[in-house]
């Protein structure tokens, strides 16, 4: 047997906690067994460690802390990733409505355009594309996701091609279909609640810019109405409908320090229960602060509440739930007909990928292969222990750093480890 590349150590309250990235698994030990271990390490002989406690070394096998010594562990990794993003039986449509919004949040990347909508002949087009795919026998589950731009600008849109979907689907035995919204909140309304309910809509992404006073210094209405409490009542209103909600919270150093604020707003609110609401506080990406310890402080507020909480770092593990842009069964296409993978950058004529065309299907462009071939072309990656972990981050990253090297992290050993301690935290502590 060989020790995994991918083994992390790391002290917490007298024990010491140990991380295999690939097999994703945490062992919590006394610090005279790790001592035992890596004395093993350093001579070289940790077979010898069946000899002294041959419990503990069969629990490291188990655990894969210890694998066979002809075990390719990269090329393992390779051949999951490829698992992952190549599965046939999903597909993941991402439909922009339009690039307009009611909000000009001085964070987003977008560039809003006035009067764009979905023309009927895109949405004809899209309608054919979606049963294409629901006649395509190896898929067994579509999901539409809305995005934009606002896409509860127009519903009218919205409703007009899940109504179809629903339709088409309902003619087949073999395929589920369920929908999703990233949404501002507030357009949403009891008369789209209700169509949701009936069609499959199942939950919501809906941000928020810090408190009351910091949210609507910069979403409001008018210079004399904010949206933050339209926002919180409507967030509140379809989580108890039992609809999944991801409540983003978008953090800056202006927003930082209001964050206790936004729990406040939502504990014991009618009687509510938080199964299905859950917290993510993102930076924003202008952010450069180090303002990671409030971060910290915040989310220990909202889960000493019962608010789930999902921080930034936990959800690194871009390996075995990569980005949906990494995946070959994902579209995102935008008002004008034009095909992305990407949401997260702005939707030009550079950034495009394909076209839809008249018959539904998408005539995807070099950008598009070069994409779902941009992995393990990182040598920093290679020989990196959160591999498993990080996977050198999604494949826009990769895409972006091409012929050079480069780190998600910045190249900070620190990180990387605050990384693996904060996913032992959600992972092991906040259960």
């Amino acid at each position: 047997m060989k020790p995994s590349f991918y083994n992390s150590f790391f002290p917490y309250q007298n024990k010491i906690i140990g991380y295999n990235a690939l097999s994703d698994e945490f062992i919590i030990i006394e610090q005279e067994l790790h001592n035992i271990y890596i004395a093993g390490v350093n001579h070289n002989n940790i077979d010898d460690l069946n000899d002294i406690h041959e419990d503990f070394y069969n629990f490291l096998i188990e655990k894969k802390f210890l694998i066979n010594d002809d075990f390719d562990e990269l090329n393992y990794i390779k051949n999951l990733q490829n698992i992952i993003d190549n599965n046939e039986h999903s597909y993941h449509l991402i439909i922009n409505p339009t690039m307009n919004c009611n909000f000009k949040c001085w964070y987003c990347y977008e560039s809003h355009i006035k009067g764009s909508k979905l023309s009927n002949e895109t949405i004809v087009s899209i309608k054919k594309f979606i049963s294409n795919i629901i006649t395509n026998q190896s898929i067994k589950h579509l999901h539409i996701s809305w995005f934009g731009g606002e896409p509860l600008l127009y519903f009218d849109v919205i409703k007009e091609i899940l109504e179809y979907t629903n339709s088409e689907i309902q003619k087949s035995d073999e395929i589920t279909f369920d929908s999703s919204f990233t949404t501002n909140g507030l357009l949403i309304t009891d008369e789209i609640i209700d169509f949701c309910i009936d069609n499959n809509a199942i939950d919501y992404q809906i941000t928020l810019d810090g408190d009351q006073v910091r949210h609507d210094n910069v979403r409001f209405v008018s210079k004399n109405k904010g949206s933050y409490y339209k926002i919180v009542e409507n967030i509140l209103k379809i989580a108890q409908k039992d609809f999944i909600v991801n409540v983003r919270i978008n953090i800056s150093e202006d927003t930082i320090d209001g964050l206790k604020n936004i729990a406040d707003d939502f504990v014991n609110k009618n009687g509510l229960e938080y199964k299905n609401m859950v917290f993510s506080f993102q930076k924003v990406w202008q952010e450069k602060a180090e303002i990671d310890d409030k971060i910290d402080e915040a989310i220990k507020y909202f889960r000493s509440l019962g608010l789930k909480v999902n921080y930034i770092g936990g959800r690194t593990d871009t390996l075995r739930h990569s980005c949906y842009a990494d995946k070959i069964n994902q579209a995102t296409i935008n008002y004008n007909g034009e095909v992305f993978k990407c949401t997260a950058r702005d939707f030009n004529d550079n950034n495009k990928e394909g076209e839809l065309d008249n018959n539904g299907n998408i005539l995807w462009n070099e950008k598009q292969d070069a994409r779902l071939n941009s992995k393990f072309k990182n040598k920093p990656c290679l020989s990196c222990k959160i591999l498993p972990l990080c996977n050198g981050g999604c494949s826009q990253s990769a895409l972006e750093n091409i012929d050079k090297d480069y780190c998600v992290f910045g190249f900070d050993e620190n990180k990387k480890q605050d990384v693996i301690y904060q996913k032992f935290l959600e992972k092991v502590i906040y259960v």
